[in-house]
């Protein structure tokens, strides 16, 4: 069969809206090619129908060998993280995106810029991203520009910027800006409108402003990300924090973002509002609330957390072995493994007795203490035990944990249920390596507020022991099981 829909070029396919984009391309069978300047990065996450070339916007050969038989291109670029002068290298990247979609005959470019009102004085980052769009346009080829507000979705960086400011300062000193208004839209939201732009009924080149129905300000919504996140958050309102002052401040609480995050804050002092209804007439699109957005990237989180494998992103990261583990959106995680001559079948049969009379393999004493002070606080303690000694499965309790995932021979996931200031995972993955086996031990804290960050810095070394301690003896009984099994079949 022939497909007939418009064959696509992705940039930014290793960034927060390109990388989604992709999947739902994929998902909706459209034939993908991705532009990157590193193509190893995206070689194991895409689909195998998906074309990875190597390519850089500033480098106009490239694009010209990328868009040869493309109908439809995505420009998801910025040059936001850039030392340089960013807006000078975004108007030379657009210009020669442009001339090259012109020269390769591609019919259509679709542009994700950001909104507000170029008559007044616009932030360069706004300015840029709207001038971006002013240049895709001049070579004549049509142009389908998307403007947003604050995108809510978990990777997002203002929502996490967002996230970070409410997690960690109890009491948060609030400048101006903090009451400029926005129209915050879900990713899902945003995605839809990309993928519907692809083949929109429409000649012209046009600006669509898109956003959630909510018209909110941004401490309304520090505050509902608060509201369901269970914290109590005061913000007391100063008049003399200006934008410039705050992405310092910003650069002190949130370190990870402070490059980009200090230029993203700059543009707060401008409002973020859809002036026009052009695009609910255009696209069958409805974005969800402020609220429900929230929830879902909270809920997709919780998903994505699940279903990724923590040992390849801990490996890609090469930051395993950091104090204190590494954050994953809202999540601080340490993970460990060791080699093992003992075959995958005997390791896991050694993680998943532990709990209940076997125990836990390392400082059995220092568990029991836990529990104890667990039942002080009203926590269910250590007394439940297990179901049963050497069968698991999905839903038991263990000790003061629940099983949570269970797959026969590769994984065990627990949850804690003693009391904690957050959400507590204790994970086992057993892989094959060679003639033997890997373990990685993974703990995972979903910490509430700043209570719930002290309390994971203020345990970590006792984990550090415990847990390092744990892994080792795993590894010892697995190997004395796979002993006890070969002098079995002597």
């Amino acid at each position: 069969m022939v497909n007939n829909r418009p064959r696509i070029l992705l940039t930014g396919a290793t960034g927060y809206v390109g990388g989604r984009l992709l999947s739902s391309l994929e998902k909706s069978g459209y034939s993908v090619r991705c532009l990157t300047r590193r193509p190893e990065a995206l070689q194991d996450a895409v689909g195998d129908s998906t074309e990875v070339v190597e390519g850089d916007v500033l480098e106009i050969e490239s694009l010209e060998r990328a868009m040869q038989n493309v109908d439809t291109a995505f420009y998801f670029v910025h040059s936001m993280g850039s030392t340089a002068d960013f807006e000078a290298e975004d108007r030379r990247a657009a210009r020669n995106f442009t001339e090259a979609a012109a020269h390769a005959g591609v019919q259509r470019i679709i542009y994700l810029g950001g909104l507000g009102n170029p008559d007044k004085e616009l932030s360069k980052h706004l300015r840029s991203r709207q001038e971006t769009g002013d240049v895709l346009r001049s070579s004549g080829v049509q142009v389908i520009e998307l403007r947003a507000s604050i995108i809510i979705g978990s990777g997002s960086l203002s929502f996490e910027m967002i996230r970070a400011l409410v997690e960690r300062l109890p009491v948060m000193i609030c400048p101006k800006w903090v009451h400029v208004m926005a129209q915050p839209i879900a990713i899902e939201d945003v995605l839809a409108y990309l993928q519907e732009a692809i083949e929109l009924p429409e000649r012209n080149s046009r600006i669509y402003e898109i956003g959630g129905p909510d018209q909110v300000s941004y401490g309304q919504i520090m505050r509902e990300y608060a509201r369901q996140r269970g914290l109590r958050r005061f913000m007391i309102p100063v008049p003399f924090l200006t934008p410039w002052l705050s992405s310092l401040w910003l650069g002190l609480v949130t370190p990870l973002y402070a490059r980009v995050g200090r230029k993203l804050v700059e543009s707060l002092k401008n409002p973020t509002l859809v002036s026009n209804n052009l695009a609910s007439v255009s696209f069958s699109v409805r974005p969800r609330s402020l609220s429900e957005a929230i929830a879902r990237a909270l809920v997709n989180e919780d998903r994505e957390f699940a279903e990724t494998r923590w040992s390849d992103a801990l490996s890609a990261s090469g930051m395993s072995d950091r104090w204190g583990g590494v954050r994953f959106g809202s999540r601080l995680v340490d993970s460990r493994s060791a080699d093992t001559d003992a075959s995958p079948t005997n390791t896991f049969e050694t993680i998943k007795r532990i709990g209940g009379t076997t125990g836990w393999y390392y400082g059995d004493w220092l568990w029991n203490l836990r529990g104890f002070l667990d039942l002080l606080v009203g926590g269910v303690g250590i007394r439940r035990g297990r179901r049963d000694p050497v069968n698991i499965r999905v839903g038991d309790a263990l000790d003061f944990w629940r099983v949570e995932s269970f797959d026969a021979g590769r994984l065990l996931r627990l949850r804690a249920e003693m009391k904690v200031p957050g959400r507590a995972w204790l994970e086992f993955e057993v892989t094959a390596n060679g003639d033997g086996s890997r373990v990685r031990q993974t703990a995972i804290f979903d910490p509430i507020g700043l209570f719930g960050l002290l309390y994971w810095y203020a345990v970590y070394p006792l984990h550090h022991f415990v847990f390092g301690g744990m892994l080792r003896n795993v590894v010892r009984a697995a190997e004395q099981r796979e002993s006890s099994a070969l002098s079995d079949q002597d």
